[in-house]
């Protein structure tokens, strides 16, 4: 495989003109009292991008990020980018973390220490993993597809290319939104070589003749904020499987525009009680909003799920995956099916239910998210 060393080193034009661009912003105007209801509030994008303007450093982003070893590497025909931090511990387990939308490889900063490095950490040295973080094609640093077609199944083919490439013939897979679905198809399509798959967020259909009898009242309560959030708010899925191209402009264009979009998610996804800062710091969301800035790469990003709408695989996976699942159930996330719809879907070994966190669960209870893992792993080993 084709591996180059690979460091993060916007040039500062880039920025330069980031700042000329938020200090032009053009904000609307807003309905008294609509707080979050129509979309992002107006007085937290102001005090967020004058934030960006005075306090944001994107050069400490930058020196975290290149704590970890990068690399790209020619995959699938494209220059991909991912972060291969091998554990201290030669025994380790390979494990390729997938991260989704709007997220990217940020999203598992708080991680990576605790799974290659456990003893450093709280945990022992039997738990440890080589980690492999790609950035999805058309995300972040990644080439993006220069072809229609490349849907999240084809996520998945890379991802088992450059573990491949990168010599592990044995390893875990895990993830959360696309992540989760990418994880799902690599468990399917490269079973040979995937020893299981954990999920923070597990996309499972009703089994034929279910009568949605007998649900608790945690698993009535998941399917009831499904429906919600499916009826109010699931219009960027709409937009973006339909028409990427024609909000890429726009969001391409502006970055307040741009952190507005992002923002909106991390509030409504999370289990922030209303205030989006109870779980991120205005820090950890421009990094994420500035990363998507830096390389242009909203419009590639969000054409993922009209490539996958098109393809027929938005949504359950066509049969079921074989490989032992692990299933991390964080209350606040976007779909929590019962879980013998779960069981219907994956060959579900481990199942848990936690207290507190929602659909940035790498970023919301880190802690959490790397001892379910560490659970779930220890007997694939």
């Amino acid at each position: 495989m084709d591996v180059e060393r690979f460091k993060a080193n916007v040039d500062q034009a880039v920025l330069d003109d980031l700042r000329e661009r938020l200090e032009r912003t053009r904000f609307p105007g807003q309905l008294d009292d609509a707080q979050w209801s129509y979309g992002t509030e107006l007085g937290y994008l102001r005090e967020l991008v004058n934030y960006w303007i005075n306090d944001f450093d994107w050069r400490a982003v930058e020196a975290r990020l290149n704590s970890f070893d990068h690399y790209t590497a020619l995959v699938d025909g494209r220059r991909q980018h991912f972060i291969h931090q091998r554990s201290p511990h030669d025994d380790a387990m390979p494990l390729v973390l997938t991260h989704g939308w709007p997220g990217s490889v940020l999203e598992f900063m708080d991680v990576i220490g605790p799974l290659t490095d456990p003893t450093a950490h709280g945990g022992k040295a039997a738990d440890a993993f080589h980690v492999v973080c790609p950035a999805i094609p058309g995300y972040g640093f990644s080439e993006a597809p220069a072809q229609a077609g490349f849907d999240i199944r084809r996520v998945g083919a890379c991802n088992a290319e450059l573990m491949e490439g990168l010599g592990y013939s044995r390893y875990g897979a895990q993830g959360g939104d696309w992540g989760a679905i990418a994880t799902s198809w690599l468990g399917l399509d490269d079973s040979e070589h995937c020893a299981g798959v954990h999920l923070n967020m597990v996309v499972a259909a009703p089994p034929e003749g279910d009568d949605m009898q007998g649900l608790s009242d945690r698993e009535a309560e998941g399917l009831a904020a499904m429906a919600e959030f499916m009826e109010e708010g699931a219009g960027y899925q709409a937009i973006q499987g339909t028409r990427p191209q024609t909000l890429g402009y726009g969001l391409n264009d502006s970055p307040a525009g741009l952190a507005a979009w992002i923002v909106e998610k991390f509030h409504a996804w999370s289990d922030c009680d209303g205030r989006v800062e109870n779980r991120f710091s205005k820090d950890q969301l421009l990094a994420n909003i500035t990363l998507y800035w830096v390389t242009g790469s909203i419009t590639s990003s969000t054409r993922l799920y009209c490539e996958t709408r098109r393809a027929g695989r938005f949504g359950a996976l066509p049969e079921k995956i074989k490989v032992p699942t692990g299933c991390a159930i964080f209350p606040r996330e976007l779909f929590r099916p019962p879980r013998r719809w779960a069981e219907a879907a994956y060959n579900v070994v481990h199942w848990s239910e936690m207290d507190s966190g929602g659909h940035f669960a790498a970023m919301e209870e880190p802690a959490a998210l790397v001892e379910d893992m560490r659970t779930f792993f220890r007997q694939l080993r």
